[in-house]
């Protein structure tokens, strides 16, 4: 049987915490990461992650996964992410349409 690295874990909708959403979209970059895939379709990890150090990008994934902002999918070599929109809308209804408005409006 061949062994293949773990899905990450993400948390079920229903322990989805505002305190943690909220800490993981206070940060720049991965407000941005959100924004790019508020379509909800899942994208590629390189097609939404800004150029960043490895480091940086495995940090900043990790808080919004953990945080129940995205899910991430491994397949083959690639990661693909998609936004927990309706996960997100269940638990706290319009944070996400907030948060995803230009910030010129």
């Amino acid at each position: 049987m061949a062994v293949t690295a773990a899905e990450p874990a993400h948390p079920v909708a229903d322990r989805i915490a505002l305190v943690d959403v909220l800490a993981a979209l206070g940060h720049p970059v991965r407000l941005e990461i959100v924004r790019r895939l508020a379509s909800g379709e899942e994208a590629f990890c390189g097609e939404v992650v800004p150029d960043l150090p490895r480091s940086s990008v495995t940090h900043h994934l990790k808080a919004l996964r953990e945080s129940g902002v995205i899910c991430q999918r491994p397949r083959g070599r690639k990661l693909f992410l998609v936004l927990r929109r309706d996960d997100l809308e269940s638990r706290f209804p319009g944070l996400l349409e907030l948060v995803l408005k230009d910030e010129g409006a």
